[in-house]
């Protein structure tokens, strides 16, 4: 009997050992599962970013529960008038059951925030993008998320990366000899780095040798980071290829094999015609 889950275990073997198919070289198996990684992951994202982003935070607040702000004046009829409106559009003209704009407004605010319009304004300057003649009015969007993205990053950075790093490099020699020797360790480290990537001055004598003992360090830490981002890899492909031996079994009627011989199959065949219109080619 084939069940939901006989068809997500032969969907998981068929785009893992697609994907597996690049270590032979790269075809048209490999190039399907990518691009379908690819679509998915962006049409997920693109959702959700939506669904919990963009329509509580930002309609939410332009258009909050109707019932909580509602004062009886001109304005708010024709405020929640236009939000009607974009709820009609959104249902397909009346055809759709669902709508991304809820009936009365949304719920989660009691205020309407008129402040939001720029955000919602600049979204759209982004959606223009699309269409060549306006295109240009998408530079002031990406300009804003760029110097806003610089600001809140530049303030981050200089907290984690600068002040705590320089907290951290200071030595308490009021501890045990251990934590000194620790402490010394990091603040010799972090000297010698930043001296290695100092080049107004040439690497020469004792400056030369502190540069070299910076790079010890590098690559300790460059090694380290490497070593671990491996392991982690290793262990993901180990749990992999035991789900793969899992649905190997007649539970799953058996998946791995089948799909692992259709593919090497289908590559033989792929690689036998695309090698022969390669020689017509050069003939």
């Amino acid at each position: 009997m084939i069940s939901a889950e006989i068809i997500s275990a032969w969907v998981f073997v068929l785009l893992t050992l697609c994907i597996f198919s690049f270590l032979y070289k790269d075809n048209p198996f490999y190039k399907a599962a990518e691009h379908i990684y690819v679509g998915v992951s962006a049409g997920y994202v693109a959702v959700i970013s939506f669904w919990q982003q963009v329509q509580p935070n930002m309609f939410g607040r332009l258009w909050p529960s109707r019932v909580d702000v509602d004062d009886g004046s001109i304005f708010t009829s024709v405020w929640y008038t236009i939000y009607e409106i974009f709820n009609f559009i959104s249902t397909g003209f009346g055809i759709l059951d669902r709508s991304i704009f809820p009936e009365g407004g949304i719920k989660g605010f009691d205020e309407i925030r008129f402040i939001y319009l720029i955000p919602f304004i600049l979204g759209i300057f982004m959606i223009l993008r699309l269409v060549p003649k306006l295109g240009w009015l998408a530079r002031w969007a990406i300009a804003y998320i760029v110097g806003m993205a610089a600001g809140l990053r530049f303030y981050g950075y200089l907290n984690s990366n600068v002040l705590i790093q320089i907290k951290a490099s200071a030595i308490d020699f009021s501890s045990d000899w251990g934590t000194i020797i620790n402490g010394l360790i990091v603040f010799i480290g972090t000297l010698t780095g930043l001296i290695y990537f100092f080049f107004s001055k040439e690497h020469k004598g004792s400056f030369g040798t502190l540069s070299k003992i910076g790079i010890y360090f590098l690559m300790i830490k460059f090694g380290a980071s490497f070593g671990f981002a491996v392991m982690g890899r290793i262990s993901l492909l180990i749990g992999r290829i035991n789900q793969l031996k899992d649905y190997s079994t007649a539970e799953y009627n058996y998946a791995t094999p089948i799909i692992l011989v259709v593919i090497i199959i289908s590559l033989a065949i792929w690689s036998f015609m695309d090698g022969g219109k390669k020689k017509e080619s050069a003939a």
